[in-house]
């Protein structure tokens, strides 16, 4: 079978294409913007009572006598929305395998800003900011960011919902 020298071009492309479209979809974060990150989603999350003080002592740069140990924090979708029309409007809505939790004013915008910081950006329409993602996992090495040398706390998530 021969094929036609434009269905090669089309077929090339779109497998040119499709890698790279997957890819940008794809997101991570690392350092502090991923501490911070996965310190404003804890509270709310599925972690242990342990855990949960732990990545709060972490964010708070309290880290003398912390266990050294891998913490993942994980949320399956997040969606944030601020208002440019009404300037009190602030929401967020965080979903923990099933199970969803509500933040509004202050809590919402602590979390829409610090998606921003890890890279996560927000979308405009109509008079408003959309920013969301979903599969969301940050990793937070206890021992290696006792070490303050700038590692220890990645997230990777992909953008969009």
């Amino acid at each position: 079978m021969k094929m036609k020298p434009a269905c090669i071009a089309a077929l090339a492309l779109s497998l040119s294409v499709t890698p790279i479209y997957a890819a940008d979809l794809a997101g991570s974060a690392s350092g502090s913007p991923a501490l911070a990150l996965a310190a404003v989603i804890a509270p709310y999350s599925d972690l242990s009572p342990v855990d949960k003080v732990t990545v709060a002592a972490l964010f708070d740069g309290e880290t003398g006598k912390l266990a050294a140990k891998k913490i993942s924090v994980a949320a399956d979708k997040i969606t944030c929305r601020t208002s440019n029309v009404d300037l009190t409007s602030r929401s967020c809505e965080l979903t923990f395998k099933g199970r969803k939790h509500s933040l509004l004013g202050r809590e919402a915008n602590e979390l829409f800003a610090t998606m921003a910081l890890a890279g996560i950006a927000p979308e405009g329409a109509a008079g408003s900011n959309i920013t969301g993602t979903s599969k969301l996992t940050c990793t937070l090495d206890v021992a290696a960011i006792k070490q303050k040398d700038g590692g220890g706390a990645s997230c990777a998530f992909d953008a969009g919902n």
